[in-house]
């Protein structure tokens, strides 16, 4: 009975949920309007859903509930209750390995292809195994977290105390299972650490600022790159900016916290000639974290799959060109412009490269994919160039 009530939840779920609003975003508030559910069924309901999501484009002509016991093979490696009730035979079954699971849902399923859960490999960036990328779209990623300089010993307690299994990845990154109440073991300790994926912390290798160094966060957003980068040199003279002035109001309660309290914010649509704003200014170093597809964080948001436009691609790359145009002129001589995209496709990273070189007349010093389907985290890009003396 359980897992039948279960199963209806799941398909109210999807069927009130609207396309254009992620996931994150529409659970709460369902959850909200149906106070009935207690914490357990929130907790099914949410991996039911983001499960059957995980299967992206595959199957696309199954029913849903069928699709939904797929998704909950690939993605569990524990018998749970649901799977044991509808299928039995594959509960028996979530602790093989992901290629034996593959092989048996073919036996059932001979559509099913793996490359159609996401189905623009050929548009991924050339250092992107393919087939980890893919498989990773079946395991949940972890949260990361970067503690601020001396609070690690307190913040290792706490978690201790609490309870919780957590990795020291080094550089002050701690991975924790997804989903932990960060809120409910630091109440009033927010300021100790930062929610920042891994992929997202390496980013800062690239930046190498000095001290007094003037320094542009072009897309600030709500500010994650720029707290590395005043980790890295609490001195460096900062601006930031961000077209939306909202999120920037959300930036300054995240500076104050960090201790960062120097700093110049502007409203920007880097997509215009900002010179009005900007002419007297020059630069030390750039960050660009650029607006981009998304699509390396998609195993965060695999609901992200399902709605994707693979002609988004294309005004991604047009609007990054814009932006970066806009920008580079405000670089010294000599100096950097670190380029980041939370992207794996090639046209928002190797491509935008290319632009930078060839159009723009930077100069490459090096580019990675932050390969995040390797450890559980977000797969990012970033180059750090250079405007030549």
């Amino acid at each position: 009975m359980k897992a039948l009530n279960q199963l209806k939840t799941f398909m109210r779920i999807l069927d009130e949920y609207p396309a254009d609003v992620p996931l994150g975003k529409f659970l709460p508030g369902f959850y909200r309007q149906n106070k009935q559910m207690g914490s357990t069924d929130r907790k099914v309901a949410g991996r039911l859903v983001y499960n059957y999501f995980r299967l992206g484009r595959a199957l696309p002509a199954l029913p849903p509930e069928e699709r939904l016991m797929v998704a909950e093979l690939l993605c569990n490696t524990q018998t749970n209750s649901f799977l044991q009730h509808f299928k039995p035979d594959w509960a028996a079954c979530v602790g093989f390995t992901i290629n034996e699971k593959i092989a048996l849902i073919k036996t059932n399923y001979p559509d099913f292809k793996v490359d159609d859960v996401f189905p623009w490999i050929g548009e991924l960036s050339a250092e992107v195994d393919k087939d980890k990328f893919l498989r990773s779209f079946f395991i949940q990623p972890d949260l990361y977290i970067r503690v601020l300089r001396g609070y690690e010993p307190q913040v290792k307690a706490e978690l201790t105390n609490a309870g919780i299994i957590f990795k020291d990845e080094g550089n002050s990154c701690f991975c924790l299972p997804n989903g932990t109440r960060l809120e409910n073991i630091f109440p009033r300790q927010q300021h100790m650490f930062e929610v920042q994926d891994h992929s997202s912390q390496q980013t800062a290798k690239y930046f190498k600022p000095e001290r007094w160094d003037k320094w542009w966060d072009a897309c600030a957003a709500s500010g994650g790159k720029s707290l590395l980068l005043h980790s890295l040199q609490p001195d460096v003279k900062l601006v930031v900016s961000d077209v939306r002035e909202s999120i920037l109001a959300n930036l300054d309660e995240r500076f104050q916290q960090a201790g960062l309290l120097k700093y110049q914010k502007k409203v920007l649509d880097l997509t215009q000639n900002p010179d009005q704003e900007m002419h007297d200014y020059e630069f030390d170093g750039i960050i660009l974290d650029a607006p981009c597809s998304g699509s390396g964080t998609w195993g965060r948001t695999p609901e992200m799959i399902s709605q994707f436009n693979p002609q988004r691609i294309a005004f991604f790359q047009r609007l990054q060109q814009s932006i970066a145009r806009n920008v580079v002129k405000y670089l010294k001589p000599g100096k950097p412009l670190i380029y980041i995209t939370c992207s794996a496709f090639k046209a928002e990273n190797e491509e935008a490269v290319s632009f930078l070189t060839t159009e723009l007349g930077l100069k490459l010093e090096s580019q990675q994919i932050l390969k995040g389907y390797e450890r559980k985290a977000d797969t990012m890009f970033v180059a750090r160039l250079t405007r030549p003396e």
